[in-house]
């Protein structure tokens, strides 16, 4: 055999050696991309959500890439739709949402799973009607929000009388989980036999809380507690509490457990929050939308709910 043919031999051996490594370059140029889309980035709650979000996907930058976006308020739900549907034209394999509104996202939710995106909900659930009218199944990873706030407004009831009047400020009224808070707030307060005399909504934000717990204030001289729906409209209700002169006169109890609340919990001016592992709940969903891609099970295959946790936050609280 004389040398050139030696020669093509063994670069023919090496050609064929080197073939099974294609796949496997392949497989790490096409890791999925998932979309974390969040409600107000100007809430707390949601910078903790993707900053959680951000480091595990750190921890795992071979597994997937994370594109992460949120509105500027809570209400801006068309820009949220917007933002849905350009990750549809990006081609995400992968959406963790968290709706600024339980029905108005579904028909972009369909027009994602209809590309085969698979899409997970998380913080606030979509309404089952409005899934089951366009004949989709989103499975809902979060905590028992109507849980969360009876647990908060049992240890508010600890403190107040029979008879005694309180309030709710509610979070935006056409979201399911300010819909569960408000239930659970209520469930606690006819077990303790409070007069509950206003359910109005602070829209999530704290300057809206502010001027509807001023109002209550007004109306209702002789309120004893209000109960927030998040921790930002209790900080708005707090500085109207103060404005009025009542503070330690009229209790405030809040949800989400953000940093800016912890010193308020501290020296009394809030009684309690909840909290709802903000950092975890995006990493919760994330990890369900890759198990689900990896398993490469369809849309139509998902659903259900899978229960997070939460639990009660005072100023005793390790």
């Amino acid at each position: 055999m004389n040398t050139r043919i030696r020669l093509k031999l063994i670069a023919a051996t090496i050609l064929v050696c080197a073939l099974p490594s294609l796949p496997a370059m392949a497989q790490t140029a096409a890791k999925p991309k998932v979309a974390l889309v969040m409600k107000s980035l100007a809430n707390e709650f949601f910078l903790t959500m993707e900053n959680g979000a951000k480091e595990h996907q750190k921890a795992h930058a071979a597994q997937y890439d994370l594109i992460a976006n949120g509105i500027k308020d809570e209400t801006d739900t068309s820009n949220q739709i917007k933002i849905v549907e350009q990750m549809i034209v990006s081609k995400v394999n992968g959406l963790v949402i968290a709706p600024a509104d339980s029905k108005a996202l579904v028909p972009v939710i369909k027009k994602a799973i209809d590309a085969g995106i698979i899409v997970v909900n998380i913080d606030n659930k979509l309404d089952d009607a409005a899934l089951k009218e366009k004949g989709i199944t989103v499975p809902f990873v979060g905590p028992d929000n109507r849980l969360g706030a009876k647990l908060v407004g049992d240890y508010l009831a600890k403190q107040i009388k029979s008879g005694d009047k309180v309030a709710i400020i509610e979070g935006v009224s056409t979201t399911f989980n300010a819909q569960q808070r408000t239930l659970g707030f209520q469930d606690a307060m006819k077990t303790a036999g409070a007069n509950v005399v206003a359910v109005q909504s602070g829209q999530w934000e704290m300057d809206p809380g502010n001027k509807v717990a001023a109002a209550i204030l007004n109306a209702h001289p002789d309120v004893k507690a209000l109960l927030a729906g998040n921790d930002n409209m209790a900080l708005g209700a707090v500085a109207a509490v103060k404005a009025a002169g009542k503070t330690g006169k009229v209790l405030v109890v809040g949800y989400d457990n953000i940093n800016a609340i912890k010193p308020m919990l501290k020296d009394g001016r809030v009684l309690a929050t909840a909290d709802q592992y903000a950092s975890q709940q995006a990493v919760f969903g994330i990890e369900t939308v890759l198990k689900a891609i990896t398993d490469k099970k369809a849309q139509s295959s998902l659903g259900g709910t899978v229960e997070t946790k939460v639990a009660l936050v005072t100023k005793d609280s390790k």
